[in-house]
């Protein structure tokens, strides 16, 4: 019984975060998932944390579209580049022996936190709207009355979704850890634009993912269903407490302290893998 609650409060704490930054989450249940339940294979790990950041993301941009944050256009483009990747990293996983898993994702969040941590040291400034061929040029006002109006480079976007569908669940990191920081460093999208439409992207790209990890017979395991369900009774409110707290919160306080935690979880799992 205790297990079970923290397991529902490992959830929430997901789902909060996850969508306050826009990034499913992932990257913080396979962490744990590695320490904690050392057992499990690559597989089942992914298979496991896609299916949750699913929910999360499903979860949130049902928040984030009601404040009217999300760039449909975009979403809807990049979402649909993210799908065959999505696909051949579930098909791929299963081929990758679990101490080189560990190492791999260990270095990742080493990485992916020393790129946060640096690139956000101090509050991101949105970019001026670029006039240039190529460029898609958007405004979008939030239930709120805030306006924001940028340009992006349409083919980077699809570039970044293509590596990012192939990277979701391949580690089952939900891919918005990754999308996040390129929409807003490398496409120039307000940072809350970014986060909402992210979102948006993880839920279908996710939601590709879980259905071929169903067909694949993943999730016959009873146990690993109990675990998905548990985990989702804490993301689903978390989800919708991340939402609500992510135009309250300085982004790059956020990612900041993110990106510390990210290293110490990344230097424990490459303890362990060696």
């Amino acid at each position: 019984m205790e297990s079970n609650i923290l397991i529902v409060a490992a959830g929430l704490f997901i789902g909060t975060v996850g969508t306050l930054i826009g990034a499913g989450g992932g990257f913080i249940l396979v962490p744990l998932l590695l320490i904690f339940y050392p057992e499990l294979s690559p597989e089942l790990v992914t298979a496991i944390s896609i299916a949750v950041v699913s929910v999360n993301a499903i979860s949130g941009t049902f928040a984030y579209a009601r404040s009217g944050r999300i760039d449909y256009r975009a979403g809807i483009t990049f979402a649909l580049y993210t799908i065959p990747g999505s696909i051949l990293g579930v098909l791929t996983v299963k081929y990758i022996p679990q101490q080189l898993f560990n190492t791999i994702f260990g270095v990742l969040l080493l990485v992916l936190a020393a790129y946060l941590f640096y690139k956000n040291r101090n509050p991101i400034l949105t970019a001026k709207p670029v006039q240039k061929q190529g460029y898609r040029q958007h405004t979008l006002t939030d239930n709120k009355g805030m306006t924001y109006t940028y340009s992006y480079n349409p083919l980077y976007g699809n570039l970044v979704s293509i590596v990012v569908g192939y990277i979701s669940p391949l580690l089952g990191i939900g891919g918005g850890i990754i999308h996040v920081p390129a929409m807003v460093n490398w496409l120039k999208f307000p940072v809350h634009v970014a986060t909402a439409t992210s979102h948006f992207i993880l839920a279908v790209m996710a939601t590709v993912s879980v259905i071929v990890h169903a067909i694949s017979g993943t999730y016959d395991n009873e146990g690993t269903v109990q675990m998905i369900l548990l985990l989702a009774l804490g993301v689903v409110p978390g989800a919708q407490l991340g939402a609500l707290l992510s135009h309250k919160i300085k982004s790059n306080v956020i990612i900041q302290s993110l990106a510390i935690c990210m290293i110490l979880v990344g230097i424990r799992i490459l303890v362990k893998a060696f």
